[in-house]
Protein backbone atom coordinates (compact mmCIF):
# COMPACT_ATOMS: atom_id res chain seq x y z
CA UNK A 1 0.00 0.00 0.00
CA UNK A 2 1.31 3.43 -0.95
CA UNK A 3 2.54 5.72 1.82
CA UNK A 4 0.54 8.90 1.21
CA UNK A 5 1.29 10.77 4.44
CA UNK A 6 4.61 9.64 5.94
CA UNK A 7 6.92 10.82 3.09
CA UNK A 8 5.40 14.33 2.92
CA UNK A 9 5.67 14.64 6.72
CA UNK A 10 9.35 13.69 6.46
CA UNK A 11 9.78 16.35 3.78
CA UNK A 12 8.24 19.00 6.04
CA UNK A 13 10.47 17.90 8.92
CA UNK A 14 13.60 18.14 6.78
CA UNK A 15 12.61 21.63 5.67
CA UNK A 16 12.18 22.63 9.30
CA UNK A 17 15.61 21.19 10.14
CA UNK A 18 17.14 23.41 7.44
CA UNK A 19 15.29 26.46 8.74
CA UNK A 20 16.58 25.70 12.23
CA UNK A 21 20.09 25.14 10.90
CA UNK A 22 20.39 21.83 12.75
CA UNK A 23 23.74 20.10 12.25
CA UNK A 24 23.52 16.31 12.06
CA UNK A 25 26.12 13.67 12.78
CA UNK A 26 24.52 10.29 12.13
CA UNK A 27 26.63 7.14 12.39
CA UNK A 28 25.81 3.47 11.93
CA UNK A 29 22.94 3.79 9.46
CA UNK A 30 24.36 0.79 7.61
CA UNK A 31 23.18 -1.30 10.58
CA UNK A 32 19.51 -0.69 9.78
CA UNK A 33 18.10 -3.81 8.06
CA UNK A 34 17.09 -3.15 4.45
CA UNK A 35 14.15 -5.51 4.78
CA UNK A 36 12.32 -7.51 7.41
CA UNK A 37 11.09 -6.65 10.87
CA UNK A 38 13.22 -5.04 13.57
CA UNK A 39 12.62 -3.30 16.88
CA UNK A 40 14.39 0.08 17.06
CA UNK A 41 15.20 0.93 20.69
CA UNK A 42 16.33 4.44 21.66
CA UNK A 43 17.13 6.48 24.72
CA UNK A 44 14.62 9.24 25.47
CA UNK A 45 15.73 12.79 26.34
CA UNK A 46 13.35 15.06 24.42
CA UNK A 47 9.86 15.37 23.02
CA UNK A 48 11.04 15.15 19.39
CA UNK A 49 13.12 11.98 19.82
CA UNK A 50 10.81 9.90 17.64
CA UNK A 51 11.51 12.26 14.74
CA UNK A 52 15.28 11.97 15.10
CA UNK A 53 15.34 8.23 15.78
CA UNK A 54 13.28 7.74 12.64
CA UNK A 55 15.87 9.68 10.62
CA UNK A 56 18.38 6.91 11.22
CA UNK A 57 16.31 4.50 9.12
CA UNK A 58 15.86 6.74 6.08
CA UNK A 59 19.17 5.85 4.36
CA UNK A 60 17.94 2.24 4.34
CA UNK A 61 14.66 3.48 2.82
CA UNK A 62 12.77 2.27 5.88
CA UNK A 63 9.96 3.97 7.79
CA UNK A 64 9.67 3.45 11.53
CA UNK A 65 6.29 2.94 13.21
CA UNK A 66 6.58 4.26 16.76
CA UNK A 67 4.67 3.13 19.79
CA UNK A 68 3.38 6.32 21.45
CA UNK A 69 1.01 7.18 24.27
CA UNK A 70 -2.62 7.04 23.30
CA UNK A 71 -3.33 10.68 24.18
CA UNK A 72 -1.23 11.83 21.19
CA UNK A 73 -3.69 10.02 18.91
CA UNK A 74 -6.63 11.91 20.44
CA UNK A 75 -5.17 15.32 19.51
CA UNK A 76 -7.08 16.96 16.65
CA UNK A 77 -3.91 17.65 14.64
CA UNK A 78 -1.38 14.98 15.62
CA UNK A 79 -3.98 12.19 15.92
CA UNK A 80 -4.92 11.88 12.23
CA UNK A 81 -1.25 12.19 11.22
CA UNK A 82 -0.11 9.52 13.67
CA UNK A 83 -2.77 7.10 12.48
CA UNK A 84 -2.03 7.81 8.81
CA UNK A 85 1.67 7.10 9.41
CA UNK A 86 0.67 3.79 11.06
CA UNK A 87 2.17 4.56 14.44
CA UNK A 88 0.83 2.48 17.32
CA UNK A 89 -1.19 3.96 20.22
CA UNK A 90 -0.35 2.68 23.69
CA UNK A 91 -2.89 2.82 26.50
CA UNK A 92 -0.73 2.19 29.57
CA UNK A 93 -3.70 0.81 31.50
CA UNK A 94 -4.46 -1.67 28.70
CA UNK A 95 -1.15 -2.40 26.99
CA UNK A 96 -1.87 -5.81 25.49
CA UNK A 97 -3.71 -4.40 22.47
CA UNK A 98 -0.67 -2.28 21.52
CA UNK A 99 1.63 -5.25 22.15
CA UNK A 100 -0.35 -7.45 19.76
CA UNK A 101 -0.52 -4.64 17.20
CA UNK A 102 3.28 -4.23 17.32
CA UNK A 103 3.82 -7.99 17.21
CA UNK A 104 1.75 -8.30 14.03
CA UNK A 105 3.59 -5.36 12.46
CA UNK A 106 7.00 -6.84 13.28
CA UNK A 107 6.02 -10.21 11.85
CA UNK A 108 4.78 -8.35 8.77
CA UNK A 109 8.27 -6.90 8.20
CA UNK A 110 7.89 -3.44 9.75
CA UNK A 111 10.42 -1.57 11.89
CA UNK A 112 8.79 -0.63 15.19
CA UNK A 113 10.29 2.11 17.38
CA UNK A 114 10.14 2.08 21.18
CA UNK A 115 11.56 4.02 24.12
CA UNK A 116 12.10 1.39 26.84
CA UNK A 117 12.67 4.05 29.53
CA UNK A 118 8.93 4.80 29.05
CA UNK A 119 9.32 8.53 29.83
CA UNK A 120 11.85 11.28 29.15
CA UNK A 121 14.95 11.07 31.32
CA UNK A 122 15.21 14.44 33.04
CA UNK A 123 18.77 13.66 34.15
CA UNK A 124 19.72 12.95 30.49
CA UNK A 125 21.24 9.66 31.67
CA UNK A 126 19.81 6.22 30.93
CA UNK A 127 17.00 5.13 33.21
CA UNK A 128 16.21 1.47 33.72
CA UNK A 129 14.72 -0.29 30.68
CA UNK A 130 11.35 -2.01 30.68
CA UNK A 131 11.64 -5.61 29.47
CA UNK A 132 8.75 -5.31 27.01
CA UNK A 133 11.01 -4.48 24.07
CA UNK A 134 13.09 -7.63 24.57
CA UNK A 135 9.99 -9.79 25.01
CA UNK A 136 8.39 -8.31 21.90
CA UNK A 137 11.47 -8.84 19.73
CA UNK A 138 11.93 -12.40 21.01
CA UNK A 139 8.31 -13.34 20.37
CA UNK A 140 8.34 -11.78 16.89
CA UNK A 141 11.70 -13.35 16.04
CA UNK A 142 13.25 -10.03 14.98
CA UNK A 143 16.48 -8.26 16.01
CA UNK A 144 16.74 -5.33 18.39
CA UNK A 145 18.31 -2.22 16.84
CA UNK A 146 19.96 -0.03 19.52
CA UNK A 147 20.01 3.74 18.95
CA UNK A 148 21.40 6.64 21.00
CA UNK A 149 20.41 10.30 20.60
CA UNK A 150 22.24 13.34 21.93
CA UNK A 151 21.49 17.04 21.58
CA UNK A 152 17.75 16.59 21.05
CA UNK A 153 17.09 17.73 24.63
CA UNK A 154 18.35 21.19 23.68
CA UNK A 155 15.37 21.67 21.34
CA UNK A 156 12.45 20.60 23.54
CA UNK A 157 12.40 18.64 26.77
CA UNK A 158 10.68 18.53 30.14
CA UNK A 159 11.00 21.62 32.30
CA UNK A 160 12.68 23.78 29.68
CA UNK A 161 11.33 26.28 27.12
CA UNK A 162 11.17 25.13 23.52
CA UNK A 163 14.07 26.18 21.30
CA UNK A 164 12.68 25.65 17.81
CA UNK A 165 14.10 28.71 16.08
CA UNK A 166 17.31 28.94 14.07
CA UNK A 167 19.54 27.55 16.80
CA UNK A 168 22.09 25.62 14.69
CA UNK A 169 21.97 22.96 17.39
CA UNK A 170 24.13 19.89 16.77
CA UNK A 171 22.25 16.57 16.84
CA UNK A 172 24.24 13.34 17.17
CA UNK A 173 22.71 9.94 16.41
CA UNK A 174 24.38 6.54 16.73
CA UNK A 175 22.96 3.23 15.49
CA UNK A 176 24.43 -0.04 16.74
CA UNK A 177 24.53 -3.46 15.14
CA UNK A 178 21.31 -5.50 15.37
CA UNK A 179 21.13 -7.64 18.49
CA UNK A 180 19.59 -11.10 18.76
CA UNK A 181 19.03 -13.13 21.93
CA UNK A 182 21.73 -15.56 22.92
CA UNK A 183 20.89 -19.25 23.28
CA UNK A 184 18.52 -19.72 26.25
CA UNK A 185 18.75 -16.00 27.10
CA UNK A 186 15.86 -14.66 29.16
CA UNK A 187 14.13 -11.32 28.45
CA UNK A 188 15.63 -9.75 31.58
CA UNK A 189 19.18 -10.67 30.59
CA UNK A 190 18.63 -9.45 27.02
CA UNK A 191 17.20 -6.18 28.39
CA UNK A 192 20.31 -5.62 30.52
CA UNK A 193 22.57 -6.36 27.55
CA UNK A 194 20.53 -4.01 25.37
CA UNK A 195 20.77 -1.21 27.91
CA UNK A 196 24.55 -1.66 28.10
CA UNK A 197 24.77 -1.37 24.33
CA UNK A 198 22.65 1.79 24.22
CA UNK A 199 24.87 3.21 26.99
CA UNK A 200 27.97 2.52 24.88
CA UNK A 201 26.38 4.27 21.90
CA UNK A 202 25.34 7.20 24.09
CA UNK A 203 28.87 7.53 25.45
CA UNK A 204 30.17 7.58 21.88
CA UNK A 205 27.61 10.21 20.84
CA UNK A 206 28.54 12.41 23.79
CA UNK A 207 32.27 12.12 23.07
CA UNK A 208 31.71 13.08 19.43
CA UNK A 209 29.28 15.91 20.20
CA UNK A 210 30.62 19.29 19.00
CA UNK A 211 28.28 21.50 21.02
CA UNK A 212 29.47 23.23 24.18
CA UNK A 213 27.57 25.32 26.76
CA UNK A 214 27.56 29.00 25.83
CA UNK A 215 28.07 29.98 29.48
CA UNK A 216 27.39 29.02 33.09
CA UNK A 217 23.62 29.33 32.59
CA UNK A 218 23.68 27.02 29.57
CA UNK A 219 24.82 23.87 31.33
CA UNK A 220 21.30 22.63 32.04
CA UNK A 221 21.37 20.17 29.11
CA UNK A 222 24.45 18.35 30.40
CA UNK A 223 24.16 15.57 33.01
CA UNK A 224 25.98 16.07 36.28
CA UNK A 225 28.71 13.53 35.43
CA UNK A 226 29.63 15.68 32.42
CA UNK A 227 29.76 18.87 34.49
CA UNK A 228 26.21 19.97 33.83
CA UNK A 229 23.40 21.19 36.05
CA UNK A 230 20.70 18.71 35.00
CA UNK A 231 19.00 16.87 37.87
CA UNK A 232 20.88 13.88 39.22
CA UNK A 233 19.29 10.50 38.41
CA UNK A 234 17.98 10.40 41.97
CA UNK A 235 16.46 13.89 41.71
CA UNK A 236 14.95 13.03 38.33
CA UNK A 237 13.42 9.84 39.75
CA UNK A 238 11.86 11.86 42.57
CA UNK A 239 10.37 14.28 40.02
CA UNK A 240 8.92 11.33 38.06
CA UNK A 241 7.33 9.93 41.20
CA UNK A 242 5.87 13.32 42.09
CA UNK A 243 4.43 13.76 38.60
CA UNK A 244 2.80 10.32 38.79
CA UNK A 245 0.85 11.19 41.95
Amino acid sequence: MAELVYPPVIGVARTMFKVQGLRFDIGGTENVPRKGGALLVSNHIGYLDFVFAGLAALPAKRLVRFMAKESVFRHRISGPLMRAMKHIPVDRSEGMHAYKHALDALRGGEIIGVFPEATISQSFTLKSFKSGAARLAMEAGVPLLPVALWGTQRLWTKGQPRNLGRSRTPITIRVGEPMNPLENEKPGALTRRLRMRVQELLDDAQRAYPGKPSGPDDRWWLPTHLGGTAPTPEEAAARDREAAL
